[in-house]
C-alpha cells in the first residue's frame, strides 16, 4: 500500500534508458548517429541553412514566393540572408486561432575574423580575431581549428570556405604559454589568463621567396589564397569567417551514450525540430519551425529574433492565405503556443556547487523545460504561466515522453536567456523546452542521446496535438 502511495505522489526522476527496450534504444542510436552526421556537415549558421534546405526540399517544401495561393497542407519556407529559416505547413484550423511555434536558432560560440585579421610577426603569419558570444577563452587555445564562411568580392561573386575538416585539409591553432614560463599568467584569474586580443590564430610560416618583399609569410599567405580562392587582401574586409573546432561529433561513453560535439547548442535542439517536422503532413494549427541566428550575441540584426522579418513571414502567410486585415498579425501571435527550442546546463556532479539538485535538469531523464530563465530575480525572464505549463505537461505525458522541469542552476550563481522573451512580448504562450548540456558553449559538448531523441518525440507531439 505504501509503495503504491509512494508510487502515485511523488514526483520520481527516472533514468530514461531504464524505461526502453532494445528496439527503442536501436532507434534513438539510428536518430542520433544521423544527427552527428548533419552536424559534421553544418558547423556554421551558413552551412545548417544550407543542409535544412535540401532537408525541406526533398520532403515536398517549397520556398513561399513559389506560392501564389497557400492551402491546408503546403509545406513553405523562407531564407533570411541564408543565416536564418522559417518553416510552416498551413494547418486546418483557421489561422486566426493561433500557430504552434517551435524556435531555436542555429548560431553558436565561436571566433570571427576581424575585418583586417592578416599580419606577420617575427616570421609567423597570424588572423586576427573577435570572438562571438559567450565563452571561455582559455578553452580555445591548443586545439585544433578551422575555418569556415564566406568571402565577397566588390563585383557579388561569393566564395565559400571550409578549411581544416577534410583529413586532407591543414588545420589552425591558437598557441599558449608553456607552463614553465606561465607563472605570472596562472597567477591571473582564470577569466584573464587569456585575453581576447590575444586569440590569433596560428596559419603559416614559410615566407615566399623574393628578397624585395618585406613580410614574406604574409605575402606567400595571400599568394596560397589568391590561387586558391581568386581574392586579395581587401576582400577579407567584405567577409563573414568563422574560426570554429576542427572536431567531428563522435559517440562518448564506453556505453555510447552521450553526444560529443562543438555547437550543440543549439543545434541539437534545431536538428531535432527540424527532423520533427519533416515527419509531419496534415496538421490542425498552421505549425511553424523558428532557425534563427544571432541568438548568441542577442538575438539583434536583421536574421535574429529581434528584426520584423519573422513578422514579415507570418504577414506574407496571411496575404497568402487571402485574409489578411489590419491587426490579425497581433491576434494571430495573440493566440500563439510556442515552445522555445533551447538547450538546458545538464547536472554535472563534478562542478554541482552551481545546481539546485532539485531543480535542475539531468542527462538521460529526458527533455528539460525551463518556465523561466533570466538572472537572480527572474530579471529578463519570460515566465510561463501555469495553465500553459500544465497544456505542455498533458502533451508529453499522454504521449510517454519523459520530461522534467529545471532552472539554470542556483538562484544568485548566474543566468541567461534564449528567444523565448521575444515571441512572448508579441503574445505567445512561450515555454523553453530542450536538450540538457554539459560544458555548454565549451569547443566540445556533451548530450545524452535519450535526451536528443526526447526533443524530437516532443516536438513532433506538441505539433501534432
Amino acid at each position: 500500500m505504501e509503495e503504491n502511495l509512494e508510487k502515485t505522489l511523488l514526483n520520481k526522476k527516472e533514468n530514461g534508458w531504464e524505461t526502453i527496450d532494445d528496439s527503442k534504444k536501436e532507434t534513438i542510436f539510428k536518430f542520433t548517429k544521423d544527427y552527428m552526421n548533419f552536424l559534421n556537415k553544418a558547423k556554421t549558421e551558413r552551412e545548417f541553412i544550407v543542409e535544412a534546405i535540401k532537408m525541406a526540399r526533398e520532403n515536398g517544401y517549397k520556398d513561399i514566393a513559389e506560392f501564389e495561393r497557400l492551402n491546408p497542407g503546403d509545406k513553405i519556407y523562407f531564407i533570411n540572408r541564408e543565416k536564418s529559416m522559417y518553416l510552416g505547413i498551413i494547418g486546418t484550423e483557421s489561422i486566426e486561432k493561433g500557430l504552434h511555434i517551435i524556435g531555436s536558432h542555429v548560431d553558436s560560440p565561436r571566433l570571427d575574423l576581424k575585418p583586417n585579421p592578416l599580419y606577420e610577426d617575427t616570421g609567423l603569419a597570424y588572423f586576427k580575431t573577435h570572438y562571438y558570444g559567450g565563452i571561455k577563452k582559455y578553452q580555445w587555445t591548443t586545439i585544433p581549428l578551422s575555418i569556415h564562411g564566406v568571402i565577397v568580392k566588390p563585383n557579388g561573386e561569393k566564395v565559400t570556405v571550409n578549411i581544416g575538416e577534410d583529413e586532407n585539409d591543414p588545420i589552425f591553432t591558437i598557441t599558449d604559454l608553456l607552463p614553465h614560463l606561465a607563472q605570472e599568467q596562472m597567477e591571473k584569474k582564470l577569466k584573464n589568463g587569456i585575453e581576447g586580443e590575444d586569440l590569433n590564430l596560428l596559419i603559416g610560416s614559410i615566407p615566399y621567396n623574393d628578397e624585395k618583399i618585406k613580410e614574406k609569410v604574409k605575402v606567400n599567405i595571400l599568394n596560397i589564397l589568391n590561387q586558391k580562392y581568386g581574392i586579395v587582401e581587401a576582400d577579407l574586409q567584405s567577409s563573414e569567417l568563422e574560426i570554429i573546432p576542427a572536431f567531428k561529433a563522435r559517440s562518448l561513453g564506453f556505453d555510447l551514450g552521450l553526444v560529443a560535439a562543438y555547437g550543440q547548442d543549439d543545434k541539437v535542439c534545431a536538428y531535432s525540430s527540424l527532423v520533427a517536422m519533416m515527419t509531419l503532413n496534415n496538421v490542425k494549427n498552421t505549425a511553424i519551425c523558428i532557425l534563427s541566428d544571432k541568438e548568441e550575441i542577442g538575438s539583434m540584426g536583421n536574421t535574429g529574433m529581434e528584426s520584423h522579418m519573422f513578422d514579415f513571414f507570418i504577414s506574407e502567410i496571411l496575404n497568402k492565405l487571402e485574409i489578411n486585415k489590419p491587426n490579425l498579425l497581433d491576434k494571430v501571435f495573440c493566440f500563439s503556443k510556442m515552445l522555445s527550442s533551447d538547450v538546458d546546463a545538464g547536472y554535472d556532479p563534478i562542478y554541482s556547487s552551481v545546481s539546485d539538485k532539485l531543480n535542475a535538469g539531468f542527462l538521460g531523464k529526458g527533455i528539460s523545460l525551463n518556465k523561466y530563465t533570466g538572472s537572480r530575480g527572474k530579471s529578463g525572464a519570460s515566465d510561463a504561466n501555469a495553465e500553459y505549463v500544465a497544456w505542455v505537461r498533458n502533451i508529453l505525458e499522454k504521449n510517454n515522453i519523459k520530461y522534467q522541469i529545471a532552472e539554470l542552476g542556483k538562484v544568485d550563481i548566474g543566468g541567461g536567456g534564449t528567444i523565448a522573451y521575444i515571441l512572448a512580448n508579441k503574445g505567445a504562450d512561450v515555454i523553453d523546452c530542450g536538450v540538457p548540456v554539459l560544458s555548454m558553449h565549451a569547443p566540445y559538448e556533451v548530450t545524452s542521446k535519450f535526451d536528443i531523441y526526447s526533443a524530437f518525440e516532443t516536438y513532433k507531439a506538441f505539433w501534432e496535438e
